[in-house]
């Protein structure tokens, strides 16, 4: 019986950009407690840099196209899942994308279009992947986990739009987990503290935010990829099996301070 805590299990990773991603950190930590996984690429400007990585896993670690904004694209990425495997035990949702000049100037501003969008791709899409993923997970349970920010629950400036989706996506995370706990699928979020990953660096004053979170959380200093990535490895493991709908701040501790 192996000692790794993920062994036998399949994990599905939507949101690698580059090695800076958080969805990398988990998915390493995952890959190394044993899990087999299957990642998705965003696009063919993205397909480079995720197919280099995901090639340190071995050459054989499958790789698909797909756009979560589509729910064709979504379907067919799941009928490629199934020629692998019938089972998936765990998925990662760390995906998000608003108008780069939604994330700048008032949220008062916002465009329709822009509102949608955020919406679509970074709250929608956990509802739409879950979805496609139940088949593969309704036997044996599994643990679905998203990537959240502190800005879904307080005004930080200028993350306007995203803010608020990333709010859609809590709220989305809870209802989930009502409909999914009878089949034993767990879906919890992690509200990560900021890191300077390809998404962060479209949110206008990221050097400055990242300057403040040192100054001014109980740490006293920013969170570690290789931190977010054992928060990951953590729900994704029996140690979290009676976790379910929740947020987990993880973010040296900035998220109980007032001023």
């Amino acid at each position: 019986m192996s000692d790794l805590p993920l062994a036998g299990k399949t994990g599905l990773i939507f949101g690698v950009a580059n090695k800076r991603s958080i969805a990398w950190a988990i998915a390493q930590a995952w890959h190394q407690a044993g899990a087999k996984l299957i990642f998705n690429y965003q696009g063919e400007r993205l397909k480079d840099n995720v197919e280099e990585l995901v090639g340190t896993f071995g050459a054989d670690t499958p790789l698909f196209p797909c756009d979560v904004g589509s729910d064709a694209e979504i379907e067919s990425f799941f009928n490629q899942i199934r020629q692998k495997t019938d089972r998936v035990d765990l998925l990662l949702h760390s995906v998000a994308f608003a108008p780069r000049e939604a994330l700048s100037g008032e949220f008062l501003q916002t465009t329709r279009q822009a509102f949608s969008i955020a919406h679509d791709i970074s709250a929608y899409s956990l509802v739409g992947l879950s979805r496609a993923a139940l088949p593969f997970m309704e036997k044996n349970g599994g643990s679905i986990i998203a990537m959240s920010y502190l800005g879904a629950a307080r005004v930080v400036p200028h993350y306007n739009v995203m803010g608020v989706a990333k709010a859609s996506l809590e709220a989305s995370v809870r209802y989930l987990s009502y409909d999914l706990g009878p089949r034993k699928i767990r879906v919890n979020a992690i509200s990560a503290g900021p890191v300077n990953t390809l998404a962060a660096r479209g949110v206008s004053g990221l050097t400055e935010m990242l300057k403040h979170y040192e100054g001014h959380a109980p740490l006293r200093r920013n969170v570690e990829l290789s931190e977010l990535g054992a928060t990951g490895l953590f729900l994704a493991s029996d140690g979290a099996a009676a976790m379910t709908g929740q947020t987990l701040y993880v973010d040296s501790g900035f998220s109980v301070m007032a001023m």
